[in-house]
């Protein structure tokens, strides 16, 4: 890897997308520190320990939320809004027409989304605000006004808007998804924090040296077997075997080659475990800025018992009181992963048109008849793939929040963070390599 990145700076277009990237990146940190105004910065220490800003979300705006900065709600408008227009892409024929018609009707979507993205990053930032409002954090105290929210929202919605335009100008002027690499610098802000509070918790706070150790050694044994699998996860594929019949042009026999047709065991990627936790953020997001809280304590309604058993801070802890029930939360994260796989991929993946396109090029699956059969057999190879790499991707995620649970240690950046670590450096590299592999050949054809 290292040695692809010192190859790709000695090429000036790849050196100079790589240092736009960087300038990007450096203006997210700076602006994950700048306060927004109006808020007063003797209560951040006191925000900064609320479990909202602490936890997961906290890691994806690397520290923003906590600081209470321009960019405190990051990029998640934007994710939430890009799972709202895939779900009604399939609910309202007129979207779905659209994603048919190409690049064309995908910036149409696109643009949709951004205007969507506004429209929440608004809602969620006026919640932010009279929260915080509610809670004494503006410089006017209890006593704030009109303006104090006013100012607070559209800071935090100017900011979101802000990383939206620049992670569309890393895709096209950098390297990699700007979105992704956008989530990736905040991930990797966070996660050294993180990695001194493993160690403080079972290094340094161990009973002796040999459980400090034995500790370390499985710490590290966790997180390298996990890169590890993830990184398979992203490179494994299934190759369907596919032969081109054997065609007469003039006096020469074309065709007759072999070729595949390589299905990816993660199709989706990160998406799924992105989309997967929003999903169960967004309520508890909501209603903490209201100042409603999950509660399993008897007498507590239905909402504040479903808000405390879809946040991932209260499974697989094993206390006499009988929280572990609440566990069954994590049933319903895993079942959402595995929902985003097939439905990703059913969006972006489609049977009927690559066997459409097998006929119409002469190419056939050896033992399976061109047309319907061949599209009934690819989707149900594909059904299969999408399982195992769903499952496995949910293993990658739930095992980090099992270990968090069972000991009882507050780690934010948990399995996501790393999925997404590991699949946008990998993503990114890939297209590096391309970049370079496409100038080589171009140099070639000069020459």
């Amino acid at each position: 890897m290292f040695k692809t990145v010192i190859n790709a700076f000695k090429v000036k277009e790849i050196r100079m997308r790589l240092l736009f990237t960087l300038f990007c990146l450096v203006i997210v940190r700076i602006g994950s520190n700048i306060t927004v105004p109006s808020i007063n910065s003797d209560m951040l220490a006191e925000w900064a320990n609320n479990q909202l800003a602490s936890g997961l979300l906290g890691t994806l705006t690397g520290g923003a939320l906590s600081s209470l900065s321009i960019f405190a709600l990051s990029i998640s408008p934007y994710i939430n809004a890009e799972i709202i227009m895939q779900l009604l892409t399939i609910a309202i024929p007129r979207l779905e027409e659209m994603q048919k018609d190409g690049e064309d009707g995908r910036q149409k979507i696109q643009k949709i989304s951004r205007y969507l993205t506004v429209v929440l990053a608004l809602i969620e930032s006026s919640a932010m605000a009279i929260s915080f409002g509610r809670s004494g954090y503006f410089v006017s105290g209890s006593s704030y006004t009109l303006r104090d929210v006013a100012t607070v929202a559209l800071a935090f919605t100017a900011g979101t808007v802000f990383l939206m335009w620049l992670g569309d100008k890393i895709t096209e002027k950098g390297v990699g998804n700007g979105i992704s690499v956008i989530l990736l610098i905040n991930i990797v802000a966070r996660l050294p924090q993180d990695l001194n509070t493993l160690v403080t918790t079972f290094v340094t706070g161990a009973s002796s040296v040999v459980w400090a150790i034995i500790s370390a050694v499985i710490i590290a044994v966790i997180i390298i077997g996990m890169v590890a699998l993830i990184v398979l996860l992203q490179d494994a594929e299934r190759r369907i075997p596919v032969q081109y019949t054997r065609k007469i042009v003039g006096r020469k026999q074309v065709g007759g080659q072999g070729s595949s047709i390589p299905l990816k065991v993660n199709t989706s990627g990160v998406l799924p475990v992105i989309f997967a936790m929003s999903i169960l953020q967004f309520p508890i997001i909501i209603a903490s800025f209201f100042g409603v809280q999950g509660n399993r304590l008897e007498g507590s309604n239905f909402g504040t018992k479903l808000l405390y058993l879809i946040d991932q801070n209260h499974w697989f802890h094993l206390s006499p009181e009988g929280e572990f029930k609440y566990t069954l939360g994590a049933i319903i994260y895993i079942a959402l992963i595995l929902f985003f796989a097939y439905f990703y991929t059913a969006v972006s993946f489609n049977p009927i048109e690559i066997s459409n396109n097998l006929k119409k090029q002469g190419g056939f699956i050896p033992g399976i008849r061109p047309g319907k059969p061949t599209s009934d057999y690819l989707t149900s190879i594909l059904n299969k793939v999408i399982f195992i790499g769903a499952i496995a991707l949910a293993i990658v995620a739930i095992l980090p929040i099992f270990f968090t649970g069972i000991f009882d240690v507050s780690v934010s950046f948990a399995a996501t963070s790393i999925i997404i670590v590991v699949g946008v450096v990998l993503e990114t590299m890939k297209q590096v390599e391309s970049m370079m592999a496409v100038r080589h050949y171009k140099g070639f054809l000069d020459s």
